[in-house]
């Protein structure tokens, strides 16, 4: 390997290095500190100077959830679970006031079996989760109606892994004043639509009885995960309706599985979404101000979708819990979702991206770099916006999502898109060797060079090369890989004329 591509290797792991953060161990954990060392290892993307102003105590790590022995193993041939877990989490007056508080008062499966550090390890995950699913911290008071609302939050590992979790909020069943519940399903898994479908069937169950709830989710859990475009069913008694047969199907684009772009071009215009495309793109800080939990979780992950086939490699919370505003004073890259009421704690405005998507909103970005218009390539923009406006023409979600993709992948294919003519490999079994100077100088348009050189300098874009350069299989070899050849094969076409 070159010593330039040494040197970047070595300053892509002093980066991952410093993006790690944890909180130093308070003594009192009942307060907001303890929140946040429940909490603190969830996301990667802080650097090692704000861990630095609270020096003194030996620091932790919390991680996600802990598996169980079965969960491990590959029974299906997908070799994962539908879900690890599905909890209710409810709303219990505290002790030491008379606020309420959120607790797990049903958790299915039971954890049986594991060792000390196990056990509270996934103590402190169920913690967490209590405080995504209701992250308002406000006064609950009891309530005789309540829309029911569907959303979803992130969960970051020591490690980088992720996995979602995705809530309903609702009112539980009775009569009179009563506080709402949240049904929760962590998960490996990114399907938002196929698991709000799963959460219609539990709460149809809800109405009946709890019981009622444990032999379908059994049932699902059992059952093996579909391919994409497939579908699973589901059998599944019910009094007086019978053996019900439920039918799960997976979208045939399973890149899109976890977004509805419907969400995101009803809140922003398409030269909006362009604006913060820009940003997302260049791996900026950006804060979405919404009233809606809804609102916030889908917006988030369609602008990290967006960037398909890079990941986002950052802090991405989609809700944020008011108890941890602090995470909008990182200085680092993030996508952060923020309910509109705590605008007010959003102080920090330098480098920052801050997007208002409510309804009543004066104007769509409170806060903004100002360059934001000018870091895509004119002549490109140009035609994202024209692909995006056949989106009016697509008959359902799914179509739409396939049309907003397709029209940011294009985009990437025509900047990024020749990278591996730039990647050298040695012997076989060797490392492959990027090199960028000539790839990004290979490009005949001044301004799309231009942005190319501040793009491959972006974390998601370093991680993609290196899974190139190692000869791993990943976004390069799927749809990512058949765009670019089709698009080098009408070039060729076009030159033959």
């Amino acid at each position: 390997m070159n010593e330039t591509v040494s040197r970047r290797r070595k300053q892509a792991g002093q980066k991952k290095q410093q993006s790690r953060w944890t909180i130093p161990s308070p003594e009192d954990e009942c307060g907001r500190q303890g929140a946040l060392q429940r909490l603190s290892a969830m996301w990667s993307s802080f650097r090692r100077g704000k861990r630095d102003r609270v020096k003194g105590s030996e620091p932790i790590e919390t991680g996600g959830l802990v598996p169980d022995k079965t969960s491990r193993q590959p029974r299906y041939v997908s070799g994962q679970y539908f879900f690890e877990y599905l909890v209710v989490v409810s709303l219990k007056e505290a002790k030491a006031s008379s606020s309420y508080e959120p607790e797990i008062t049903y958790q299915f499966p039971k954890r049986d079996g594991m060792v000390r550090f196990q056990k509270e390890k996934e103590e402190k995950t169920l913690k967490a989760i209590t405080l995504f699913c209701f992250p308002e911290a406000i006064n609950w008071t009891p309530l005789t109606q309540y829309p029911s609302e569907t959303f979803s939050f992130v969960l970051t590992e020591i490690d980088g892994s992720r996995r979602n979790g995705y809530c309903r909020r609702l009112l539980p069943r009775g009569k009179g004043p009563r506080l709402p519940e949240a049904y929760c399903i962590i998960s490996t898994l990114a399907c938002f639509g196929l698991f709000s479908k799963i959460f219609d069937e539990v709460e149809k169950r809800r109405e009946i009885s709890m019981a009622m709830i444990y032999p379908f989710m059994q049932k699902l859990r059992e059952a093996p995960f579909p391919s994409p475009g497939n579908t699973v069913e589901i059998k599944s008694f019910i009094p007086e309706s019978g053996t019900e047969i439920i039918r799960l199907t997976r979208p045939l684009d399973s890149w899109l599985e976890h977004v509805n772009f419907t969400v995101l071009f009803k809140c922003l215009t398409v030269e909006e979404v362009l604006q913060v495309f820009a940003a997302a793109v260049l791996e900026r800080r950006i804060v979405f101000i919404a009233d809606e939990l809804g609102t916030l979780s889908q917006i988030v992950h369609a602008v990290a979708a967006l960037l398909y086939p890079f990941t986002w490699q950052h802090t991405l919370i989609p809700i944020v819990p008011e108890i941890l505003m602090d995470v909008v004073m990182a200085p680092t890259p993030y996508l952060l979702g923020v309910e509109k009421r705590l605008l007010g704690l959003v102080t920090d405005h330098s480098d920052l991206l801050l997007v208002d998507l409510s309804e009543d909103k004066k104007g769509t970005f409170l806060v903004s770099f100002g360059d934001e218009r000018s870091v895509l390539p004119h002549k490109l923009q140009t035609e994202i916006l024209e692909a995006l406006s056949h989106r009016h023409q697509a008959p359902s979600a799914e179509e739409l999502n396939r049309v907003v993709s397709e029209a940011f992948l294009h985009f990437f294919v025509k900047t990024v898109g020749h990278y591996s003519h730039y990647v050298k490999h040695g012997d076989a079994g060797e490392q492959g060797v990027f090199e960028n100077r000539r790839f990004y100088k290979a490009i005949e348009s001044k301004s799309t060079r231009h942005f190319v050189k501040k793009f491959i300098q972006t974390q998601m874009f370093d991680l993609f090369i290196q899974g190139v350069e190692q000869h791993q299989s990943g976004p390069q070899q799927g749809i990512f890989h058949r765009k670019i050849i089709e698009y080098q094969q009408k070039k060729k076409m076009a030159k033959k004329r």
